[in-house]
Protein backbone atom coordinates (compact mmCIF):
# COMPACT_ATOMS: atom_id res chain seq x y z
CA UNK A 1 0.00 0.00 0.00
CA UNK A 2 0.77 3.94 -0.68
CA UNK A 3 -0.62 6.63 1.03
CA UNK A 4 0.40 9.87 -0.66
CA UNK A 5 0.14 13.13 0.84
CA UNK A 6 2.12 15.34 3.02
CA UNK A 7 3.31 14.92 6.44
CA UNK A 8 2.30 18.24 8.44
CA UNK A 9 -1.41 17.53 7.04
CA UNK A 10 -3.70 17.14 10.16
CA UNK A 11 -5.43 14.74 8.23
CA UNK A 12 -2.48 12.74 7.22
CA UNK A 13 -1.68 12.47 11.03
CA UNK A 14 -4.52 11.13 11.84
CA UNK A 15 -4.73 8.66 9.19
CA UNK A 16 -1.24 7.52 9.83
CA UNK A 17 -1.96 7.00 13.51
CA UNK A 18 -5.06 4.93 12.66
CA UNK A 19 -2.79 2.87 10.34
CA UNK A 20 -0.13 2.65 13.19
CA UNK A 21 -2.13 1.66 15.71
CA UNK A 22 -3.74 -1.27 13.43
CA UNK A 23 -0.41 -2.30 12.73
CA UNK A 24 -0.88 -1.74 8.81
CA UNK A 25 2.47 -1.21 6.96
CA UNK A 26 2.58 1.04 3.84
CA UNK A 27 4.91 3.23 2.29
CA UNK A 28 4.75 7.13 2.40
CA UNK A 29 4.71 9.33 -0.50
CA UNK A 30 5.28 12.93 0.60
CA UNK A 31 4.45 15.50 -2.09
CA UNK A 32 7.04 17.71 -0.81
CA UNK A 33 10.30 15.67 -1.01
CA UNK A 34 9.34 13.45 -4.57
CA UNK A 35 8.08 14.11 -8.09
CA UNK A 36 5.28 13.17 -8.81
CA UNK A 37 4.84 10.86 -12.14
CA UNK A 38 2.82 11.75 -14.84
CA UNK A 39 1.95 7.96 -15.13
CA UNK A 40 1.18 7.47 -11.70
CA UNK A 41 -1.62 10.48 -12.07
CA UNK A 42 -3.12 8.91 -15.17
CA UNK A 43 -3.10 5.33 -12.96
CA UNK A 44 -5.50 7.68 -10.64
CA UNK A 45 -7.58 8.99 -13.52
CA UNK A 46 -8.50 5.23 -14.49
CA UNK A 47 -9.90 4.28 -10.99
CA UNK A 48 -11.55 7.82 -9.60
CA UNK A 49 -13.02 10.98 -11.63
CA UNK A 50 -10.41 13.82 -11.63
CA UNK A 51 -13.48 15.73 -9.11
CA UNK A 52 -12.75 13.09 -6.58
CA UNK A 53 -8.84 13.81 -6.92
CA UNK A 54 -8.72 17.76 -6.65
CA UNK A 55 -9.17 19.20 -3.53
CA UNK A 56 -11.51 22.42 -4.46
CA UNK A 57 -12.30 23.24 -1.19
CA UNK A 58 -8.36 23.91 -0.02
CA UNK A 59 -6.20 26.94 -0.25
CA UNK A 60 -3.76 25.85 -2.69
CA UNK A 61 -7.35 25.69 -5.54
CA UNK A 62 -8.52 28.88 -4.00
CA UNK A 63 -5.21 30.64 -4.97
CA UNK A 64 -4.68 29.28 -8.36
CA UNK A 65 -5.66 31.80 -10.84
CA UNK A 66 -9.23 31.01 -12.79
CA UNK A 67 -7.54 30.04 -15.70
CA UNK A 68 -5.68 27.42 -13.49
CA UNK A 69 -8.56 26.60 -11.81
CA UNK A 70 -10.17 25.39 -15.18
CA UNK A 71 -6.79 23.63 -16.35
CA UNK A 72 -6.70 21.49 -13.12
CA UNK A 73 -10.14 20.33 -13.79
CA UNK A 74 -9.51 19.18 -17.36
CA UNK A 75 -7.73 15.69 -17.55
CA UNK A 76 -6.03 16.70 -20.36
CA UNK A 77 -4.21 19.68 -18.77
CA UNK A 78 -4.42 18.63 -15.15
CA UNK A 79 -1.26 16.96 -14.24
CA UNK A 80 1.04 20.27 -15.16
CA UNK A 81 -1.34 22.50 -12.55
CA UNK A 82 -0.94 19.34 -9.87
CA UNK A 83 2.27 18.55 -10.46
CA UNK A 84 3.35 22.30 -9.65
CA UNK A 85 0.45 22.73 -6.61
CA UNK A 86 0.37 19.23 -5.50
CA UNK A 87 -1.30 20.03 -1.99
CA UNK A 88 -4.43 20.26 -4.36
CA UNK A 89 -4.30 16.91 -4.58
CA UNK A 90 -6.94 15.36 -1.79
CA UNK A 91 -5.21 13.79 1.06
CA UNK A 92 -4.73 11.19 2.14
CA UNK A 93 -4.70 9.62 -1.43
CA UNK A 94 -4.52 5.51 -0.99
CA UNK A 95 -3.56 2.70 -3.49
CA UNK A 96 -4.00 -0.34 -2.45
CA UNK A 97 -5.11 -3.54 -4.24
CA UNK A 98 -4.86 -2.00 -7.75
CA UNK A 99 -7.91 0.23 -6.75
CA UNK A 100 -7.22 4.24 -5.43
CA UNK A 101 -9.13 5.95 -2.85
CA UNK A 102 -9.19 9.17 -1.78
CA UNK A 103 -9.89 11.71 2.34
CA UNK A 104 -9.69 9.93 5.79
CA UNK A 105 -12.99 8.13 7.23
CA UNK A 106 -12.43 6.06 10.10
CA UNK A 107 -15.53 3.62 8.83
CA UNK A 108 -14.85 3.39 5.06
CA UNK A 109 -11.09 2.80 6.17
CA UNK A 110 -11.99 -0.25 8.09
CA UNK A 111 -13.64 -1.71 5.43
CA UNK A 112 -11.29 -0.84 2.59
CA UNK A 113 -8.70 -2.97 5.31
CA UNK A 114 -10.86 -5.84 6.91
Amino acid sequence: MIIYGIKNCDTMKKAFTWLNNKGIEYTFFDYKKEILAEEQFKFWLTKLPLEQIVNKQGTTFKKLTDEQKVAVLTPETAFSIINKNTSVIKRPLIEINNQVYVGFNEATWAEIFK
